[in-house]
């Protein structure tokens, strides 16, 4: 007989620690006149301001003098194809090259070009969405700030010694990964290389050490969305695609990292993070298979992803409304239409292929609602008995889980 355990539906719970906000301290008692409603609104007012005679005079002392700029180097055809630099103002733009210089040499100093109506730290945050590569700035920050311009203390996690030992071993890693897949493969081939990669090697940990950045992905092998989204953007950069970290929300719950990727000139939301078995037994308590992904985020559209995702509306990403790349449409596994003799066709092949799960998505809401009683109470046993006549086994197991929010159900089959 069939011995059916019932998994719950998938729960959604915080994703705490997932992003870094920017600390900001602020020397002059009158930067709280234009920081403070943008750190209330971005940080929860995370914002120290260092008022008093004493700074007011240091203030108008050295605005006086004026300050010595250094030779800006970093050019402009350096970042011009880095997304979060285009979508900042002229000004805005050479503070974003002047905090990439500085911080690239690990000063613990920089001076920008921006003053008292300026926002320095908004620009900081676009420069570390943009550039994975900055592993040892922490994300927090501390400035002076000056009628005309803006002194910049950016947090580093490590001493150049240990950023340099690092990056061998991110390196070293970036090459094992890369050595998987060949750089002249489609694509898509190449962003869904990587997307099983990440899920296939590292782990969700919110406890991981460096959890923020490449490092405790590609090293460590354990990190929270921050981390693992912030390697799918390095890797898939050096793999020649084009790849946006993103920010928003998990509805209802908290602060989440994902990515879109460009394949073949068409924009598609990726979340790896949320493709992981490890993230779900986080998440959720359970447990699944190690070796299932989850695909419904894999080369997915805005309609999809917004189904649990709220991404933030302060900068305009690029639009996902292509559907051709979805996984379970691509592999045979997507229905627009309930018909159950196809369904108990298509298990019974997966059965007899030996295969350890079969997956049926279905093309909307309701359509799932029609066929999921069905599949549960009438097709899956059907499928288990076959089974059983099939392997010479007395008795059945099989386990399901339900995603109704994403109109998908998979069955896994026990042989033994």
């Amino acid at each position: 007989m069939a011995d059916r355990r019932r998994r719950h539906r998938r729960k959604r719970a915080g994703t705490a620690g997932c992003l870094c906000a920017l600390a900001l301290f602020a020397g002059a008692g009158a930067l709280a006149a234009y920081a403070l409603p943008w750190a209330q609104a971005e940080l929860g007012g995370m914002l120290k301001i260092i008022a008093g005679k004493e700074a007011e005079e240091t203030v108008n002392a050295v605005s006086e003098q004026g300050a010595d700029f250094p030779e800006l180097t970093v050019t402009v055809e350096e970042v011009e194809g880095d997304f979060y630099y285009q979508n900042l103002r002229e000004e805005e733009q050479t503070v974003y090259r002047e905090l990439l210089q500085g911080v690239q040499g690990m000063e613990e100093c920089i001076l920008l070009h921006a003053g008292r109506e300026d926002h320095p730290e908004k620009v900081y945050e676009y420069l570390l969405c943009d550039r994975p590569e900055l592993f040892w700035c922490d994300g927090s920050s501390r400035m002076t700030v000056y009628d005309s311009y803006t002194e910049f203390y950016p947090g580093y996690s490590c001493d150049t010694d240990i950023r340099n030992q690092r990056q061998a071993k991110i390196d070293a890693a970036a090459q094992e990964c890369i050595r998987g897949i060949d750089a002249e493969a489609p694509q898509y081939d190449r962003i869904k290389y990587v997307f099983e990669y990440i899920v296939n090697t590292v782990d969700y940990d919110e406890n991981a050490p460096d959890n923020q950045n490449i490092y405790s992905a590609l090293v460590g092998k354990r990190s929270v969305c921050a981390g693992y989204s912030r390697a799918v953007q390095y890797l898939l950069g050096r793999l020649g695609i084009e790849t946006i970290y993103v920010v928003g929300t998990v509805e209802g719950q908290g602060a989440h990292a994902w990515n879109i990727v460009n394949c073949d000139g068409k924009y598609y939301q990726l979340d790896v993070t949320f493709a992981d078995p490890v993230f779900y037994a986080a998440e959720s308590g359970e447990k699944l298979p190690e070796n299932v992904i989850n695909y419904d985020y894999l080369c997915c559209t805005d309609a999809e992803i917004a189904v649990d995702h709220v991404q933030s509306r302060d900068v305009a990403y690029p639009v996902c409304d292509q559907d051709d790349l979805n996984y379970y449409r691509m592999n045979g596994m997507y229905y627009e239409s309930f018909d159950p003799q196809l369904l108990l066709s298509d298990m019974n092949g997966s059965i007899y292929a030996g295969e350890e799960m079969f997956v049926c998505k279905f093309s909307a809401p309701s359509v799932y609602g029609q066929a999921r009683d069905t599949v549960i109470n009438d097709l899956f046993p059907k499928a288990a008995q076959n089974l059983a006549s099939s392997y010479g086994l007395d008795r059945v197991s099989y386990t399901y889980a339900e995603d109704a929010e994403h109109c998908r159900i998979t069955v896994f089959w026990s042989y033994q």
